[in-house]
């Protein structure tokens, strides 16, 4: 449980240095698929630069000032990314004190997507349509993962949730205005827009490959469950094989029991504290699942399909 200052302190200045090589190539680059490629790295980076804000925003690694922790989360969501913190933080406190809890967790009302059968009945419009067809649909809607969370950001500064909302909005500003303002400075508006479709499209992408295998299509609970902590957090979790491969693509999250068991533990220790977990689960008899990348996406794309489908059945019978 010991902070891991040295570990923290690479890993910020590799991603920072990542950040310099795509800014660099946005500059000398003057060539449009090379500037495309250049926007799919940019979007590999955007999603370290994620993975360290969300890290600290679980204070894996803090200052002792207070202040400084909060520009370190404003430098990294706001004006690196483009996100509101505290509209992050926020949502992430609810999805770890709730995991997979219906109308509680965020992360199971999305409105384009449901869960369970009476999610699926419930959506209307275009989003009936859409859950009819979710499993083949929830990749190419994952393209649009980083526009929904600007907007989410932008609608919470809106209605003047954050704690310092003029603070967070004038560095949102300052992200979006340097980001177009150098697009379209350095190349035409025709490659700048090309350019934000790739980066923004596969950044929202790679999110949705690190976050979906951690909970979707595992056990889903009630409004009023009771459960308590440890099988709350267990049974609602899903683990992908640990593997040095796997434990980068995921930033750790591939540990996602461990993780939700111990949100403070650092990304770089959560593999020496799997074993301890693992063994005292079944000891005590309590499910662990842990599964192969592909076949974590195989069991969410299934659970999908099969919610989808009375709405699917529906339609052939009217």
């Amino acid at each position: 449980m010991e902070q891991q200052p040295v570990y923290y302190a690479g890993k910020i200045l590799l991603t920072l240095g990542l950040l310099v090589v795509s800014l660099t190539l946005l500059v000398v680059l003057d060539n449009l698929w090379l500037q495309l490629l250049n926007a799919a790295y940019l979007s590999f980076v955007f999603v370290q630069i994620s993975l360290i804000a969300h890290d600290w925003g679980h204070r894996q690694f803090t200052f002792r000032a207070p202040w400084k922790n909060s520009l370190v989360t404003l430098v990294l969501g706001n004006l690196l990314l483009g996100v509101s913190r505290q509209w992050w933080i926020d949502k992430h406190n609810e999805h770890h004190g709730h995991p997979n809890q219906m109308d509680v967790d965020p992360d199971v009302d999305i409105p384009l997507l449901a869960f369970d059968e009476e999610q699926a009945l419930e959506k209307r419009g275009f989003a009936r349509f859409v859950v009819k067809y979710q499993a083949a649909l929830i990749f190419p809607l994952s393209l649009l993962q980083a526009l929904s969370m600007h907007r989410s950001s932008l609608q919470f500064l809106a209605e003047g949730k954050a704690r310092s909302t003029l603070t967070e909005t004038l560095a949102i500003g300052a992200h979006f205005v340097l980001y177009f303002g150098l697009l379209f400075s350095l190349l035409s508006p025709l490659q700048a827009v090309l350019f934000v479709a790739v980066h923004r499209g596969l950044y929202g992408m790679f999110m949705v490959s690190i976050f979906a295998p951690n909970h979707k299509a595992m056990p889903l609970l009630e409004e009023g469950a009771e459960m308590d902590f440890l099988h709350r957090q267990v049974l609602t979790s899903r683990n992908v094989l640990a593997h040095p491969v796997t434990d980068f693509w995921y930033g750790g999250l591939n540990y996602q029991i461990e993780h939700h068991l111990f949100p403070g533990l650092p990304r770089n220790k959560l593999r020496e504290a799997q074993p301890i977990v693992r063994d005292f689960c079944r000891t005590h008899s309590i499910g662990y699942h842990e599964t192969s990348v592909l076949r974590s996406y195989g069991e969410i794309l299934g659970h999908l399909h099969e919610v989808g489908a009375p709405l699917r059945k529906e339609a052939r019978t009217s």
